[in-house]
């Protein structure tokens, strides 16, 4: 298999993300492009998306990205800083690109805006671990 075609497998295989309606618009070496739908299954008691699907859309396209030069990688950690809400009807985009590669070790930003009006919705960074293929 080559690199993409390894990632490219490991997303079709990725029941999560196609539950919630995830679709990988773009998948290149060290670069990822994921839309979600924000259905009213996602909202919250505030009536805002769950901070849990922005995450889960944000470590979908953080899996896509450190996946891509073809090694099975894995999360070592992530944080993500919320900037704004979401709601019912808006559909998520994350763009996500390798920052830094190292060993074993990786670095990946993930940025989800809100399409239509590009709002800023949350930064993400990853931390992955190389296991092997």
């Amino acid at each position: 298999m080559t690199d993409l075609a390894f990632v490219r497998r490991m997303w079709e295989d990725d029941r999560a993300s196609r539950a919630l309606g995830m679709e990988a618009v773009v998948i290149e070496p060290d670069h990822a492009v994921v839309r979600m739908p924000v259905t009213s299954q996602m909202v919250n008691g505030h009536d805002i998306c769950h901070g849990g699907y922005v995450f889960t859309l944000a470590d979908s396209t953080f899996a896509l990205v450190c996946n891509s030069p073809g090694r099975l990688t894995v999360a070592a950690g992530a944080d993500i800083t919320f900037v704004a809400a979401a709601h019912a009807g808006d559909v998520l985009v994350a763009e996500g690109r390798t920052r830094a590669a190292y060993g074993r070790s990786g670095l990946t930003d993930v940025t989800v805006t809100r399409d239509g009006d590009g709002a800023l919705i949350a930064e993400f960074r990853g931390r992955s671990r190389t296991t092997g293929r």
